[in-house]
């Protein structure tokens, strides 16, 4: 029966994952990205909303940066309790409860969303959006849990993908209302998301399971907090998904405040990026599955400051047509350095495990445990990330009413991510762990 409690489950044994580990991981991936893509769409709602915030808000471009930052600082912090949610609740069992809970912030939203609002209510009711940021940590968390190594990259791949989704799609709706009854029915946007939350939580709870070994270790914990490399892959997600999400949020305020786009034109651009970013994420999975995550990071690092670069360019020259395909190409090299991240997480801390001595079986165990502690922990680094742009765009059009210097300081942190990934990961000789144990080639 679905949404049970499975006492046992061995996913690194090919027999188990053949004849039932398999199927029923799939199954819950796939409604796992149905929880978290609308999970996104809540939290980068506000992306959306400023949109639809003309002069009669009275609120000025600074504010409504300050507005979309509130929302990305939430949806970073709360990523550290629901991450440790999963082993406490069961998978299943807390992704009913924060799907259910995404209604709160959207009736909120729905209530206030009008002229005469105070700008602090707009501020707390985008804080509360900010729940929908951690939907992503529980179910990569969840679902690290169901999938074996040699597949983690795809599979964590492909949930974070669909989930991220969640920002094209919500901007697409935008989009919708905009295009079809103008910038003055904000509330539509949120009434299409009532339904949809319910319908993440039903699902859910019908199609669903709760992993009965994973469990919470303290142990794992602070062991995670204590290994450097921790805190390396935090840094390096700050630079991929830190700026995806920084970017989504940001795009179609930008394109408004210094290309003086509209509300509608706008909204026609905004979507474009974050659905390639999206959609790439697996790609970005299964490269590093193939040829080592370093490898597919590095040559990331290295593209996303050459598309900064233009952006730079298009940007000291007002080049709206350059400007665009310089972002455009960032979302998609975010998206797969997001992928690829990702996947060095697990192979790091399995491949730790065998450098100390322990056999297979045992190596897999104690790389999960791990794996699974860090990976909330480096994704709320990485989501602090994109409250850093967000306040770097907000200073930079505060101070020079563009956003070139943001992007120099953008710019410059890649330059430090490409140097850390290589000096760590990729330099001979090979620090321990060996670059085959990492995952450097296909495991």
């Amino acid at each position: 029966m679905a949404g049970r409690w499975i006492e046992t489950w061995e996913p690194e044994d090919a027999t188990f994952w053949r004849e039932k580990g398999e199927r029923v991981a799939r199954r819950n991936l796939w409604f796992s990205v149905l929880s978290e893509h609308i999970g996104f769409s809540i939290w980068t709602l506000w992306s959306v909303m400023v949109l639809f915030m003309g002069p009669e808000y009275g609120i000025d471009p600074a504010g409504k940066f300050f507005l979309i930052s509130t929302a990305t600082l939430v949806g970073a912090l709360v990523r550290v309790p629901y991450t440790f949610a999963v082993a406490r609740f069961g998978g299943r069992n807390w992704t009913i409860f924060s799907a259910v809970s995404l209604l709160v912030p959207t009736l909120a939203a729905f209530w206030v969303m009008e002229p005469g609002t105070s700008y602090a209510t707009f501020v707390a009711v985008a804080a509360l959006t900010g729940i929908g940021g951690g939907n992503f940590a529980s179910s990569m968390t969840n679902i690290n849990a169901f999938f074996p190594l040699r597949k983690k990259g795809w599979a964590l791949g492909l949930n974070a993908g669909g989930g991220n989704i969640g920002v094209p799609v919500v901007q697409l709706v935008g989009l919708l209302v905009i295009g079809t009854l103008g910038a003055s029915h904000p509330r539509i946007v949120l009434g299409v998301y009532i339904p949809l939350i319910v319908l993440a939580a039903v699902c859910a709870a019908l199609y669903m399971d709760n992993l009965r070994p994973v469990k919470n270790d303290t142990g794992a914990a602070l062991e995670a907090v204590r290994d450097p490399h921790t805190w390396i892959m935090a840094a390096l997600y700050i630079g991929t998904f830190g700026s995806f999400i920084g970017y989504s949020f940001a795009f179609g305020l930008v394109l408004q405040t210094q290309f003086g786009r509209t509300p509608l034109q706008a909204a026609s651009l905004t979507f474009i990026g974050p659905l390639l970013g999206s959609l790439i994420r697996p790609v970005g999975g299964r490269l590093a599955d193939r040829y080592g995550g370093a490898r597919i990071t590095l040559a990331t690092f290295a593209a996303m400051a050459a598309a900064t670069g233009v952006v730079i360019h298009a940007s000291g020259n007002a080049s709206l047509p350059v400007f665009l395909t310089g972002f455009t190409a960032l979302f998609v090299l975010t998206g797969l350095g997001n992928g690829s991240t990702y996947k060095m997480i697990p192979g790091i801390f399995h491949a730790k495990a065998l450098a100390r001595g322990l056999d297979a079986e045992e190596a897999a165990t104690h790389g999960r445990r791990l794996s699974g502690a860090a990976m909330g922990l480096i994704g709320a680094v990485g989501a602090l990330g994109g409250l850093a742009i967000n306040l770097a765009f907000r200073q930079s059009f505060q101070a020079t009413g563009t956003g070139t210097a943001a992007f120099w300081s953008f710019l410059a942190f890649y330059g430090v991510c490409f140097t850390l990934t290589w000096a760590v990961y990729l330099r001979r000789p090979a620090p321990v762990p060996t670059r085959a144990q990492l995952g450097y080639a296909e495991v």
